[in-house]
């Protein structure tokens, strides 16, 4: 379980950077009106991916630390729930976002 929560994070901060970049490059590519399409799918992966990895951490969690008391799951948890909306209102904000003059 570790590997995979390892993972999917890994990938999460991946696409936002891959999502980051494209955006810049469809920042400048893009007609004036069109949408930001292709870096929301990109952020909403993203999203996807935080979601899976804390999920998948919250429901391990004591086979991750046996010897925690039930309650502390640490910072990088909090952190990375705290990542999840944001990752979706940015995914959901470049599905609205119009390029404009």
């Amino acid at each position: 379980f570790v590997q995979t929560v390892q993972a999917s994070m890994i990938l999460s901060t991946i696409l936002c950077c891959v999502g980051f970049f494209v955006f810049i490059l469809q920042l400048f590519r893009l007609k004036q009106g069109e949408r930001f399409v292709f870096t929301a799918i990109i952020q909403l992966l993203s999203c996807l991916c935080v979601m899976t990895g804390a999920s998948i951490y919250t429901a391990e969690h004591l086979n991750f630390h046996s010897d925690l008391k039930d309650g502390e799951y640490g910072s990088s948890f909090i952190l990375a729930w705290l990542a999840f909306p944001f990752t979706l209102f940015s995914g959901l904000m470049y599905l609205v976002l119009r390029k404009r003059k």
